[in-house]
């Protein structure tokens, strides 16, 4: 179900306002250094320099599909200019620990969140090798629901399937089986991908599995990881609002029931266990241990190494006991599929992870540390946080990251540090996980749909539905204040 890495791209390319963000930055008086080390490097040479390279680099990210240049390349590049910059400043001024130190320290924020993700798609590619998807896509498929259920039901299903898997996959998923049950109809397929999007980005506003801002947010330690289903009912709120909307606009009909069976491969239930445990150690390490929840998800993936060594030293044997069965039953088609079974290789899964999205994030992580370094993250915190308040900057934010990616969004903002409630800082994580719902171009989950279902699901048909979307946006930033008002 993985989407050729084009489609990936384009989620991140799409992030001009970035670029003009980080541009001017340089030009608000600065009161304050959150984050900032001790040279004000914001009207320096350097200083500069670093802001136009990011800017050439996202440029280039931009122009990935001209170019056919993969997305991290040119950040990667970035990131090191920027931190050489960094670094020959300090140490003409005689302080080269300092720029070290601050190296180290953000690169040992990424190396956290590498680990984390890592294990959690090692995880999320096994289950789909195990046909754990194909399988769900298949009974959704065989059950012939009407219009009207097959949108409810892949709707509240991206929702529930995001809190634990990326958004990208699960609205993929989704997606597929409204290809397959609605073909041919055009305009109810975009209804129902525009609604995908919409479900699977607010699935994983409430949970610090569902979103990369969410798990940046939890292991920053701004929100316990109970605190965040606190968002339950306002994320609720944000998916439920459009699809009432959209509702009234579906032509009912009942498709024909599609024959697809799909059998799940050995040891799938057991691999979906041991995700679940894999999760809970990682949450019982944070919580209770207070080590990083990396470290439990590099426990878990031990757990599924040894699985996967199981599964490769008992296969012949399962094998001989399937042939017997099938034989005796006369199944000749399943007789005949085993003949291609391959044995599990877990560090196959490993290496079908994301790995040029993986390495942008660094990029992204490394550029944004180092301009925080500099001064500049201080400046845009004095103008936000300073000067407004604090419920407002997390709204714009949200609104911002309809065009601007989420991930230098919340990773600015938590290297900004502002002094707020765990109330704002859940607003902030709820409105840049739904703000990418807007347009078709703000999540990766839209990106890829325009990608799946193209010309069929376009910026134009998203566009349409946006006060809708709009409006779910609006109504759950004022669920969370209503709800969660104890908290600010």
């Amino acid at each position: 179900m993985k989407p050729p890495n084009v489609l990936v791209t384009r989620h991140y390319a799409s992030r001009v306002a970035w670029l003009l963000l980080a541009c001017t930055l340089f030009v608000f008086p600065s009161l304050s250094y959150a984050a900032a080390g001790p040279l004000d490097l914001t009207l320096s040479l350097a200083g500069i320099s670093s802001v136009v390279i990011f800017v050439l680099a996202y440029a280039l990210v931009m122009s990935e599909e001209l170019l056919h240049m993969r997305k991290s390349k040119p950040v990667l590049v970035a990131a090191g200019l920027i931190w050489a910059l960094v670094a020959w400043v300090y140490v003409q001024a005689g302080m080269p620990e300092e720029a070290e130190t601050a190296f180290r320290e953000t690169l040992l924020e990424y190396a956290e969140l590498l680990l984390f993700l890592l294990v959690a798609m090692t995880y999320i590619n096994a289950m789909e090798e195990r046909r754990v998807f194909d399988a769900l896509r298949s009974w959704l498929v065989r059950k012939g629901f009407s219009y009207r259920t097959l949108f409810w039901i892949t709707g509240v299903m991206a929702f529930g399937i995001s809190a634990i898997a990326n958004n990208m996959t699960t609205a993929m998923l989704m997606c597929a089986v409204v290809l397959k049950v609605a073909e041919g109809d055009n305009k109810f397929i975009g209804l129902c991908c525009v609604n995908v999007v919409v479900a699977s980005n607010a699935g994983g506003a409430f949970s610090p599995f569902g979103d990369i801002t969410t798990l940046m947010v939890w292991q920053a330690g701004q929100v316990p990881f109970e605190g965040f289903f606190a968002l339950l009912i306002p994320a609720i709120v944000n998916f439920m609002v459009p699809a009432v909307i959209m509702n009234f606009f579906i032509v009912n009909r009942q498709p024909a029931s599609l024959k697809e069976n799909v059998w799940l491969k050995r040891g799938a239930r057991r691999i979906i266990v041991l995700f679940l445990i894999t999760v809970a150690i990682s949450v019982l390490c944070h919580s209770i241990l207070y080590l990083p929840p990396a470290m439990g998800m590099m426990f878990g993936l031990g757990l599924l190494q040894f699985f996967g060594y199981y599964l490769r030293r008992s296969l012949p044997r399962s094998l001989e006991r399937k042939r017997e069965r099938y034989s005796r039953r006369g199944d000749w088609k399943k007789l005949e599929q085993l003949g291609s079974v391959v044995p599990f290789d877990i560090f196959s899964r490993i290496a079908r992870s994301e790995w040029d999205t993986l390495l942008f994030f660094y990029g992204v992580v490394m550029c944004v540390g180092g301009l925080g370094f500099m001064g500049y993250l201080s400046l845009l915190s004095e103008t936000l946080y300073g000067s407004w308040n604090p419920v407002w900057a997390n709204v714009v934010l949200g609104l911002i990251s309809a065009v601007v990616d989420n991930i230098p969004v919340m990773f600015a903002v938590l290297s900004m540090a502002p002094d707020m409630s765990e109330g704002n800082w859940l607003l902030i994580t709820l409105t840049a996980g739904v703000g990418g719902s807007l347009l078709s171009m703000g999540s990766a989950a839209g990106v890829a749909l325009m990608g799946q279902a193209r010309g069929i699901y376009t910026f134009a048909v998203h566009l349409r539905w946006v006060p809708a979307i709009l409006l779910g946006y609006v109504a759950s930033i004022a669920a969370h204040l209503w709800i969660n008002a104890a908290l600010f």
